[in-house]
C-alpha cells in the first residue's frame, strides 16, 4: 500500500504560479509512473489527467495545460511537483495525485486549486 499526501494547493489570482507538492510513502522510483490528475466540482465533470512522468521521466501533458505546468520528482525525497504557472481561472479544481504500480493505481485525498479573475 502507497500512502499518497498532496500539499500546495490555495487560491491564487489568474496570471499567478502555484506549486504542488506530493509525497509518497514508498519510493517513486518503483512505481512505472507518477500523474496529476484534476477534477472540477461541477455535475458531471470527471477526473482529468494533466501531467503524467514515467519512470524513466517521459513526461505528457494534457493540452489544457502544455507549455504552462511542469511535472518533476524528486527521487531521494520520494516527492513529486507540479509546477504552474499562468494560472488561469478555468484551472480551478481540485488536484489528485497518482501512483502507478502494475495493475494498481494509488491515489493521494487531493488538494484544492482556485484561481479568481
Amino acid at each position: 500500500q502507497v500512502q499518497l499526501v498532496e500539499s500546495g494547493g490555495g487560491l491564487v489570482q489568474a496570471g499567478g504560479s502555484l506549486r504542488l507538492s506530493c509525497a509518497a510513502s514508498a519510493s517513486i522510483f518503483t512505481m512505472d509512473a507518477m500523474a496529476w490528475y484534476r477534477q472540477a466540482q461541477a455535475p458531471g465533470k470527471q477526473r482529468v489527467l494533466i501531467a503524467r512522468m514515467t519512470r524513466g521521466t517521459s513526461t505528457s501533458y494534457a493540452d489544457s495545460v502544455k507549455g504552462r505546468f511542469t511535472i518533476s520528482r524528486d527521487i531521494r525525497e520520494n516527492t513529486v511537483h507540479l509546477q504552474m504557472n499562468s494560472l488561469k481561472p478555468e484551472d480551478t479544481a481540485v488536484y489528485f495525485c497518482n501512483a502507478e504500480s502494475g495493475v494498481r493505481d494509488y491515489w493521494g485525498q487531493g488538494t484544492q486549486v482556485t484561481v479568481s479573475s
